[in-house]
């Protein structure tokens, strides 16, 4: 058995791939979700297939309460983190003159706010057993920015500087902290795009396809290996080569 995972946002898309990915690894599997009960029981009904213990967990990781029961609750079913996949996070397009301090704010407060919460909850016991990975959810877009995209944009390159610098304090108590950048992936947050627009997407995608969850499930199962002990503060543009 390798430990336990938290993986937020893990009832969908990316985070629920990751989660069976992790289960297949012989992970234990904490599934953190806010709104989607439903589609969380179901994914840890799937992941016991795996002959590994999976339960899900709700909390809105913005609120730093929610995170901290939620930790709490994780240690008292499945044990202690040793990996933490900060995946949840939500996107949006607006021009940048039509983007309002609350909407500025939110972003902000789940994609990064979030990370920050979780990654400070966990390290602790991290810390203390000099054993941990933290792998966060970025975006390309974190890298190169997208037009009408800004406060989504700025959050996610926020999430890269949040990698390298907790790298680099983390580094001396055994504890990993890497990054993925996904490109254009069959999700929930891109199925607003019209099918024009996917198509257009795809032709400058030079692998010639849109990426899948499982994907980047792969990059992020490779960051909390053996095989990854030596890379620390890293960012893996996991993007069919779109940012080049």
């Amino acid at each position: 058995m390798n430990g336990t995972v938290l993986i937020t946002g893990g009832s969908r898309g990316i985070g629920r791939a990751a989660a069976k990915a992790f289960a297949k690894a012989g992970y234990d599997v904490a599934v953190n979700y806010n709104n989607s009960a439903k589609a969380a029981e179901t994914i840890c009904g799937e992941l016991s297939d795996h002959g590994v213990k999976a339960s899900a967990f709700k909390a809105d990781v913005s609120v730093r309460a929610e995170v901290d029961e939620m930790i709490l609750r994780i240690k008292e079913k499945l044990g202690n983190i040793t990996v933490l996949v900060n995946n949840a996070g939500i996107g949006e397009q607006a021009l940048f003159t039509d983007i309002s301090e609350e909407m500025w704010d939110r972003m902000f407060a789940v994609n990064v706010k979030g990370a920050f919460n979780c990654a400070q909850a966990v390290l602790p016991d991290m810390i203390h057993s000099k054993y941990g990975r933290i792998i966060n959810v970025s975006s390309m877009w974190g890298i190169s920015g997208a037009s009408c995209e800004v406060h989504y944009s700025a959050a996610k390159a926020a999430l890269i500087g949040f990698t390298k610098a907790l790298a680099k304090e983390e580094g001396l108590s055994g504890i990993t902290v890497n990054c993925v950048a996904p490109g254009v992936i069959d999700t929930d947050m891109n199925a607003r795009l019209s099918a024009q627009d996917m198509e257009i997407l795809k032709e400058n995608t030079p692998v010639g396809r849109i990426g899948t969850p499982e994907d980047i499930a792969e990059a992020i199962l490779f960051f909390a290996s053996e095989k990854a002990s030596f890379i620390t503060g890293q960012v893996l543009s996991a993007d069919g080569g779109f940012i080049l």
